[in-house]
């Protein structure tokens, strides 16, 4: 038994760190880890597509119930709006169209915001950051 938690362990503990990482094709790209209305991610923006990881404990969530704070996340992080969002409610991928910028926030920050406004689907959020 000691040899078969010695051998399976490792492996475990590596998966389970493995659980923020980001997908090949963001890895190098600075998170800036973002909540909002209770919901964290860490956002990651590479050209037109962006991630979003998200990190705290909900129970059960869908993409339908995290997925506009996704959607709100990415788009005060990366300062265009999503135009394609796929994925589940764990991690999300966001097609971006950058047409009309946005106000992006700084990168590589923590931040928590609350949705103040929603015109026409999309929300306004105001956001502050964290400091540990």
């Amino acid at each position: 038994m000691r040899d078969l938690i010695r051998y399976l362990l490792p492996p475990i503990v590596l998966l389970c760190g493995a659980c923020n990482m980001p997908g090949p094709a963001f890895r190098g790209t600075e998170a800036t880890r973002i909540t909002v209305a209770g919901s964290t991610f860490d956002v990651r923006v590479d050209g037109l597509r962006a991630e979003a990881i998200r990190v705290n404990m909900q129970w059960a969530p869908r993409l339908d119930t995290v997925g506009p704070q996704g959607v709100a996340a990415i788009e005060r992080v990366s300062g265009c709006r999503v135009r394609k969002l796929d994925g589940d409610a764990a991690l999300m991928t966001a097609r971006l169209d950058c047409g009309q910028p946005l106000a992006p926030l700084p990168r590589g920050n923590t931040y928590d915001c609350d949705v103040y406004k929603i015109v026409d689907g999309l929300a306004e959020l105001t956001c502050e950051a964290v400091q540990y």
